[in-house]
């Protein structure tokens, strides 16, 4: 019998390439949803096969998967004579594989939670129209979403969420808005309650300020029309290259300048508040910009 005490750093064997295996097994989920994203933004395959088979209809059984492997791993670690490597290792796939499934749980949380708006805007009742230039652009993009004066809610939104197809967007949005500080749950929205900026200024300094803002951003400017105050710019997410369109009109207003935006994405029934927290981000920077403008001596 061996005097030299038992410390768990012995040759792990099977154990270990079965912990290895978890391990390897967790990183190439990760990578699969990363090309899953990247794929269909470089146009290998449709949004469709990206995002609802690769990414949600095999995503979730496949980290279910890889969960079991790693608490299979990580049992096999500890029985009988423990080992530390086969152990920490099973358990940095159960780590990763554990936040993979989370992120997933929370975009499907949030598709049921949130309602399938696509199309914001800051007035309904004084719509924003698209320019030729744009519609051409998105029917050439295969756009599915059409930019219409009064849309409704998708028939295709019942399976989901049942109720809501038929419904006008413009009354969906403003029971979805919620005000900063008045929120009953925590489960509030993402919808900011959003209206039109009313700012000091002329329509030459507010169109200023929202193309300034625009370019900025790395927006691909559509339409930049200063004599009619219009600005239309597109857009594109970083891992799946979906497209959504921003449309910014820009009047004259008694107090000074009013500045409607109107963002909207070009395929999908429900953006996850994408586009309401764009129009609200652009609406603040635009009233920071003709404030600070305003007060600027001389």
């Amino acid at each position: 019998m061996s005097d030299t005490p038992y410390t768990g750093n012995e040759p792990a064997g099977w154990r270990g390439k079965l912990a290895g295996a978890a391990l390897l097994a967790a990183i190439g989920a990760v990578v699969w949803f990363g090309v899953a994203a990247l794929g269909t933004r470089a146009g290998l395959w449709s949004w469709q096969t990206g995002l609802e088979t690769l990414t949600l209809q095999f995503g979730p059984p496949m980290v279910s998967a890889v969960i079991g492997l790693s608490l299979a791993a990580g049992i096999a670690a500890l029985a009988k004579a423990p080992r530390k490597r086969p152990f920490m290792m099973a358990m940095a796939a159960l780590l990763v594989s554990g936040l993979t499934m989370g992120r997933l749980a929370a975009h499907e949380g949030q598709m049921d939670r949130l309602p399938p708006l696509h199309d914001i805007q800051t007035d309904w009742s004084d719509p924003i129209a698209p320019s030729d230039a744009l519609v051409t652009e998105r029917e050439a993009a295969g756009a599915q979403n059409a930019i219409e004066d009064d849309p409704l809610i998708s028939a295709e939104a019942d399976a989901r969420w049942p109720g809501l197809s038929g419904r006008r967007v413009a009354e969906v949005q403003e029971e979805a808005e919620f005000v900063p500080g008045e929120q009953k749950s925590p489960r509030a929205t993402p919808y900011p309650k959003l209206a039109p900026l009313i700012a000091p200024g002329t329509p030459e300094e507010g169109y200023a300020a929202a193309l300034a803002a625009v370019e900025a951003r790395g927006w691909t400017i559509v339409l930049a029309e200063p004599e009619a105050g219009r600005i239309e710019a597109t857009e594109t997410s970083f891992w799946y290259g979906f497209k959504d369109d921003i449309l910014i009109r820009i009047r004259p207003d008694e107090a000074g300048v009013r500045i409607d935006v109107r963002s909207v994405s070009r395929v999908g029934l429900s953006d996850l508040g994408v586009n309401a927290k764009r129009v609200r981000n652009l609406l603040d920077e635009l009233e920071v910009r003709l404030n600070k403008a305003a007060s600027a001596p001389g």
